[in-house]
């Protein structure tokens, strides 16, 4: 009986025992499924129905995504669901998952924070949720998964900063953090991560310097830390990686030299990217010893000196992109890159390299697609040979001085996309086989000196987009076939040519145009009734041909239009109202037609500023702003009309005895004239010379080559020898360039008032036809013997190989010196002139230097005259007699008010100042790319100082120190004077120093620095 009842009672206990264990395990199966339920809760986007097998029918473990542990069969081990189009949360109860080692959640649309239990997580090695729209903060219990091998959060919109306890994920081998909103600086603790294979933290908002510990990651294959925000230098050690494959710091503020070992130290690299940096330095030969390198991207710095001609050691080189640098060099380099026969894209564009096109540069490889040398000082011809780089797309060496003809080769060149060959000195008609390109895109060929026909082979080309010809000499008619490529959808500019017929019928067809440019040409007619089908149009330039008639109403469906120039034609009658109707209607330019009657008030004719009408001798009315004589109402005139005949005898009868009294007194003054010019000699110090196109076009040999000395916006400047002795300055405007006659009555008018000695002086000018019966125009000057400051401070800036110029440098004194001589001009016009003179464009090329090296400033072509009174604290100009609010000036120098619409006033002249100051001991142009969107040289400047003032100096200027006193003197000086170049150029004119200010300050520092150079002499 009792060992019965012991029997019993443990078949009780064994069954209470298994019941207890299967009850346990039945909870751990039902711990991960609950898990996964709520993940699946959480989705409310299942485009691909994946997550339909979740179901009660089937086990968790059968799940698809789901993966489960061999050894604990109910454990879910491995969540994979990536680009599955999932959106919604993710629950934090995967945080319940404790034995999940691997998630993929990538390419879906998970949004919310991140949750924090995943920090629950110890076994997880693997966790990649990149390419979703995560928010918020990366969790800060991150740290607590000591197993993580990889952490890819890559493209999400994560904020917040990287959190220092990162550095104690000791088993981290890829961490990748880009694409998303961080802030802050880099851990430095993330170089405790020794087994660290793959950084990549780009495109984030991320600051400060790259710590310098980031060296001690020895296994690192990938660092990518490119467009962030940050600054200092690239520690040495980074590069010292022998397994660096890719390396990229692009789009940062970056600076030093950081390229003295790359390539003996890591060679390895596969790609090299520092594009849009400050970094300094020369490309080393050392650079080929990376002999793996395929990518080479170090565009936009300041790099100089020449390119390594070794670079065809790379033969794996895929794309070199060095351009927006200063180096200066010839193309021989090009000679060994024909052994990179991968080579698909060479960019040097924007730097100093001259010389001729070797015969070798039509042997590069056949791959090659984008050739890009524009803004360089290249010369003589394209090769004969060109067609042999048959998969060429596009081809630029826009602003270069090649001259010669485009090669017939070029239409074998059947892959071409765009071809930029504007601003050059090519000649010869633009060859017909250019039709064969059949997918070409963009054409620009203007400012060069192309004769003959426009091909109608271009007709062909049924892809064209952009089609520039301007500023050639091109005749004959506007091929109808050209007219009717409807592709034709950004611009169409045939400006500034000799052609001649009218417009033809076919400019109907340009119905995805923009703008339309057909100004300074011979064309005559009316313009077609088919323009109104051009309804994208949004410029349209007509001006200098011989339309006539009356303005078309073919113009009213042209809704878009922003810009409308009709000037200098021979249009007549009234001005039509549905100009005044146009609603994007900004700048409307109607100058010397024949219009007559009443100007519209209302519509863009509102503003004065916008509309152009002079030279239009019956108008009326209008805005008073337009100054026009009021229209006679219709009943005045007829109760006048009697009174109008006898007023009309009576006055015509004073008219012809004032016309005789009129002639007797020119004939008397003119005698008396030629009596005093022929009994006075003819001096270029006293008497104003009266010069013909002759003897100008004697004195500079035919307007030569030889004798150009400089072009600017509106003319080119030749040096000249008048009666074979006295040397001149001869600009010589370019009439078809708007806005050139302007300039010269503005630069006529304010020369012609006033004196000054560091102004530039004008002997005379000249207006008149040449030979061919154009209109001349041309003024005289004094001739400055050391040409402008742009020469001195950015050597060869007129592509000259002059061999001396590498021995030019101005000392600092003598940047001082020119500094306060500027100045001064400037404060005269200011303050000196009975009413105040605004220069408006002044920079570097503007002030020229004498033989003493005593600073003139000149171009006065944008100049404007203004009211001594209307300097307000704004800086806006009150009843000056510049209305205009189109920003003019150069690109750095224009204050920024200007593009706000504010008239020009002496607080502008003062911002140029600051910023040419600035430009003066920095050796920077405001305008070099490394600055970017993000900073200017007023920014770039102001951040250095006081501390890293000596970091941005002109190195040719620390060069004068021969000790570490003299250093110390040069250092105080230069900061002082930064310090005034930044108080000129505030953003805001009331904030900025005047001109009499300026001048104080520069004194006094002078002779301060004077005054401690000679003590120390002492």
């Amino acid at each position: 009986m009792g060992k019965q009842l012991f029997l019993i009672l443990n078949s009780i206990l064994l069954w209470w025992w298994s019941s207890i264990t299967i009850s346990g395990a039945y909870l751990q199966n039902q711990t991960d499924r609950l898990a996964l339920a709520s993940f699946k809760n959480a989705i409310y986007e299942d485009s691909f129905g994946v997550l339909s097998s979740w179901n009660d029918s089937t086990h968790h473990c059968e799940w698809r995504g789901v993966l489960c542990s061999k050894r604990h069969p109910q454990r879910v081990t491995s969540l994979v669901l990536r680009s599955q189009g999932l959106e919604g949360f993710l629950s934090p109860h995967i945080g319940n998952l404790s034995f999940l080692r691997v998630i993929f959640l990538q390419n879906n649309s998970f949004h919310g924070e991140i949750p924090p239990q995943i920090g629950n997580l110890l076994r997880l090695r693997v966790l990649v949720l990149s390419n979703n729209s995560f928010g918020g903060p990366i969790p800060s219990n991150f740290p607590r998964c000591l197993n993580l091998e990889t952490l890819n959060l890559i493209d999400n919109k994560l904020g917040g900063r990287i959190h220092s306890d990162l550095g104690s994920l000791t088993r981290l081998k890829v961490l990748g953090l880009s694409l998303n909103s961080l802030i802050g600086p880099i851990p430095r603790s993330i170089g405790n991560l020794s087994l660290l294979q793959q950084l990549s933290l780009e495109k984030n908002v991320l600051s400060g310097e790259i710590p310098e510990e980031l060296s001690r990651l020895k296994r690192l294959m990938l660092f990518q830390l490119s467009s962030n925000k940050l600054t200092g230098e690239v520690p040495a050690g980074i590069l010292n990686i022998s397994d660096m494959f890719v390396f990229d710091v692009s789009d940062n503020q970056l600076r030093g030299s950081f390229l003295n070992d790359v390539g003996t130290t890591s060679p390895s690299l596969h790609l090299l990217g520092a594009i849009d940096n400050l970094f300094t330095g020369m490309i080393p030969s050392t650079l080929t010893n990376a002999t793996g390198l395929k990518l080479l991207f170090l565009d936009h710095n300041n790099f100089h000196g020449p390119i390594p001609k070794n670079l065809g050691r790379l033969k794996d080189l895929y794309i070199i992109e060095l351009g927006h640098n200063h180096l200066q060099d010839d193309l021989s380099f090009i000679s060994s890159l024909v052994n990179c026969s991968n080579l698909k894209i060479l960019g040097i564009s924007n730097n100093l390299i001259h010389g001729s096109l070797p015969r070798s540069f039509s042997n590069l490889s056949t791959s090659i697609e984008w050739i890009s040398m524009p803004s360089n000082r290249i010369q003589g011809s394209i090769p004969l040979a060109l067609g042999n780089l048959f998969n060429l797309s596009l081809l630029s060496f826009r602003d270069n001085f090649l001259t010669g003809c485009v090669p017939h080769s070029i239409g074998a060149l059947s892959n071409l996309q765009g071809v930029y060959l504007s601003g050059n000195m090519l000649t010869g008609e633009i060859p017909s086989s250019i039709g064969n390109i059949t997918l070409l895109n963009l054409l620009h060929l203007s400012s060069n000196i192309f004769q003959g026909y426009i091909p109608q082979s271009l007709g062909n080309c049924k892809q064209l987009i952009e089609l520039d010809l301007s500023n050639n000499n091109l005749v004959g008619s506007v091929p109808v076939e050209i007219m009717g490529l409807s592709s034709l959808s950004i611009v169409l500019s045939l400006a500034n040519n000799n052609l001649s017929g009218s417009l033809p019928l076919q400019v109907g067809s340009l119905k995805n145009l923009g703008i339309l440019d057909l100004s300074y040409n011979r064309l005559t007619g009316l313009i077609p009734a088919s323009i109104s089908e051009c309804l994208v149009l949004e410029q349209l330039y007509l001006d200098a041909n011989s339309f006539h008639g009356q303005i078309p109403k073919a113009l009213r469906p042209l809704r878009g239009l922003q810009e409308l120039g009709l000037s200098n034609n021979n249009f007549s009658g009234p001005i039509p109202s549905f100009l005044a109707e146009l609603p994007l209607l900004g700048y409307l330019n109607l100058s010397f037609n024949q219009l007559e009657g009443q100007v519209l008030e209302h519509g863009v004719f509102l503003n004065a500023s916008s509309v152009l009408i002079y030279g239009n001798m019956k108008l009326c009315g209008g805005v008073p702003s337009l100054k026009l004589p009021l229209c006679k109402s219709s009943s005045s005139k007829k109760s006048s009309s009697t009174e109008a005949r006898v007023i009309y005898g009576v006055v015509g009868s004073l008219l012809c005895l004032a016309l005789l009294l009129l002639c007797l007194s020119i004939f008397y003054h003119k005698k008396k004239q030629m009596t005093i010019i022929a009994s006075t000699s003819l001096s270029f110090k006293n008497k104003f010379l009266r010069i013909s196109y002759e003897e100008l076009l004697r004195a500079t040999n035919r307007f030569s080559e030889t004798n150009l000395i400089g072009k600017g916006r509106y003319g080119t400047v030749f040096k000249g020898i008048l009666d074979g002795s006295a040397t001149v300055a001869i600009k010589v405007l370019n009439l078809m360039q708007r806005g050139a006659s302007r300039s010269f009555i503005s630069e006529c008018r304010t020369l012609g008032t006033i004196r000054h000695r560091n102004l530039m002086k004008i002997l005379s000018v000249c207006s008149g036809v040449d030979f061919r019966g154009n209109d001349f125009k041309a003024l005289i000057y004094e001739f400055m013997a050391n040409e402008s400051l742009e020469e001195w401070l950015h050597l060869g800036t007129m592509g000259r190989d002059d061999e001396c110029n590498e021995s030019r440098n101005l000392r600092l004194v003598q940047r001082l010196n020119i500094a306060i001589d500027i100045a001064t001009a400037i404060e005269y016009l200011h303050k000196g002139c009975y009413l105040a003179i605004v220069h408006g464009d002044l920079k570097p090329s503007n002030v020229l230097l004498d033989n003493d090296m005593v600073a003139r400033v000149g171009d006065f072509g944008l100049a404007k005259i203004i009211s001594t009174v209307s300097v307000e604290a704004t800086g806006v100009q009150d009843q000056g007699s510049s209305t205009s609010t189109t920003v003019r000036g150069s690109i750095g120098y224009v204050p920024p008010e200007y593009g706000m619409g504010h008239k020009v006033s002496t607080l502008g002249d003062a911002y140029s100042y600051g910023i040419l100051l600035l430009e003066m001991f920095t050796g920077k142009r405001p305008t070099e790319e490394a600055f970017g969107h993000h900073l200017n040289l007023h920014n770039f400047v102001r951040m250095a100082l006081p501390d890293r003032a000596m970091d941005i100096v002109d190195l040719s200027l620390l060069s004068e120190a021969s000790d570490r006193q003299q250093e110390i003197k040069i250092k105080d000086c230069i900061f002082s004077i930064f310090e005034v170049g930044v108080a000129c150029s505030m953003e805001s004119p009331p904030d900025r120093m005047d001109m009499t200010e300026a001048i104080r300050k520069l004194h006094l520092i002078k002779v301060s620095y004077e005054d401690k150079e000679r003590r120390i002499g002492m």
